[in-house]
């Protein structure tokens, strides 16, 4: 049975090839994008969708057909064309040049395959079932966007920038775990989807001291979530 090793691939800055210009691949362009990375999306037409991408973002468009040299210089590439042949050959192609490659709904011309993700700031959820059965991972995904909301972002923001003033104070790492689990066995997470504030600053100053206001510490939670994705 073909197994799949679970990881988190930083593409921050990676330039990356989508094969494809239609909505799968917009999908696909996105969410690289969207980890930062620097896409090249290579096809004869594109969706009108794609027009509406963030001109300032890394994405360059190419409108011709797919070529082996479009692989230089790349660290992975995503084939998400109609042309069953013509996936096979990206496919074909990335392995002779040990590249990282994914193919659109094929797992067996794969060499990583994509789960289902639900994302909540910097909170990252996924789900895969080895490409055997991708609706059945996208029904998972939808019951997980139920069950963790918004307060997710605020609370890894929150804990985020707790996290740098602390270090900023010199306090020793090994000394944050009983912290941030004061705070987690405290139901600082429940207080914050309750929008609790009065709540939430006792807690801060019980556990951490009078200086960490929920106030001032969202805002550095949120400066360093616009930064974008992080090693």
């Amino acid at each position: 049975m073909e197994k799949y090793y679970p990881v988190y691939i930083d593409i921050q800055n990676r330039k990356c090839l989508v094969v494809g210009g239609g909505a799968v691949a917009l999908r696909k362009v996105s969410g690289l994008l969207d980890c930062g990375a620097i896409v090249t999306v290579v096809s004869p037409e594109f969706h009108s969708d794609f027009q509406q991408i963030d001109q300032s973002l890394p994405l360059r468009m190419i409108r011709r057909s797919y070529q082996t040299s479009d692989l230089d210089d790349k660290f992975l590439v995503i084939g998400a064309t109609n042309d069953a042949a013509l996936n096979r050959q990206v496919s074909a192609d990335a392995h002779i040049r040990n590249i990282l490659c994914n193919i659109a709904d094929v797992p067996d011309a794969c060499s990583f395959i994509l789960p289902a993700v639900v994302r909540r700031g910097d909170l990252s959820i996924a789900v895969s079932t080895s490409g055997k059965s991708p609706a059945f991972a996208k029904h998972l995904r939808k019951q997980l966007e139920k069950q963790f909301g918004e307060e997710y972002t605020t609370f890894l923001g929150l804990m985020g920038a707790i996290r740098e003033k602390l270090l900023a104070a010199e306090h020793a790492p090994e000394a944050h775990k009983p912290l941030f689990e004061k705070l987690i066995d405290n139901g600082l997470l429940d207080m914050i989807h309750n929008r609790d504030k009065q709540a939430i600053n006792r807690l801060l100053h019980e556990v951490l001291g009078d200086d960490f206001d929920y106030d001032a510490l969202l805002e550095t939670g949120c400066r360093q979530q616009e930064q974008g994705p992080r090693r």
